[in-house]
């Protein structure tokens, strides 16, 4: 599929974004995948603050791009910490060269552990707000050219669009809602990976993958899913096995 149709269907599923049934984490997952697909990195994540501002990983391309942002939060560094708190992008950051990354020396290292050498952060913003970021890694040394850093920017604001829907935008109460509700979405769809993970004995990346495949061969919103599993309302028998054939 070209770039062109790639794109393409970034903003027809922005789109169904705006209607009443739409599962915001799902969105944010295909977006993440979509990033790396488009934009020339290995791996991608969203990240958003709840009402205290504090960040919380909604969203990663894989399971170990997950865990990096995570341990950036655990050690409040990192590319992604620092666009959030300033606002600004943080583009090209060089994860091997020690005069860049001295102030981020354990998520540097960690990053260089899972095979990472370089690092992107882009704001989510609203009206002068940063609501999270969309961090880009990158598996080779060199930079993210220019137009792939203003699509980049592009699909941020293409998310934020989404997470907050354009017609509660005046509504800050509603606002600060649909951010809750897409980070307590997240922490249920983190719970029925991991109930998955362990009755199968299998990596967390190939629960994930099952899980999702289910909630749309079933038409069933990922988030609305995984608050069952972990309410214990939902057999997971019912989920095909991944290594079944």
């Amino acid at each position: 599929m070209t770039r062109v149709q790639r794109l393409t269907e970034v903003f027809v599923e922005v789109a169904n974004s705006l209607t009443g049934d739409f599962g915001v984490i799902e969105f944010l997952q295909q977006l993440c995948e979509r990033c790396v697909e488009l934009l020339d990195v290995a791996a991608a994540g969203i990240l958003l603050a709840d009402p205290q501002d504090r960040l919380m990983t909604v969203a990663a391309s894989d399971e170990r791009t997950h865990m990096l942002e995570l341990f950036a939060l655990q050690h409040e560094q990192g590319p992604c910490v620092d666009c959030h708190r300033t606002g600004n992008p943080r583009v090209a950051i060089d994860l091997t060269d020690e005069n860049v990354v001295s102030q981020w020396r354990s998520f540097a290292s960690q990053a260089r552990q899972i095979g990472f050498v370089t690092a992107n952060a882009i704001p989510m913003r609203l009206r002068g707000r940063v609501i999270g970021t969309l961090g880009l890694f990158q598996s080779t040394p060199g930079r993210l050219s220019a137009d792939n850093v203003m699509l980049a920017q592009a699909l941020a604001d293409v998310a934020t669009v989404a997470i907050l829907q354009q017609r509660t935008l005046d509504d800050s109460e509603t606002e600060r809602g649909q951010l809750q509700y897409a980070l307590t979405s997240r922490i249920a769809v983190e719970q029925a990976k991991g109930i998955l993970a362990e009755r199968w004995q299998l990596p967390l990346d190939d629960a994930f993958t099952a899980l999702r495949a289910y909630a749309r061969a079933q038409h069933i919103q990922l988030a609305e899913l995984a608050a069952e599993i972990t309410r214990g309302g939902f057999d997971t028998d019912r989920i095909p096995h991944p290594d079944a054939t």
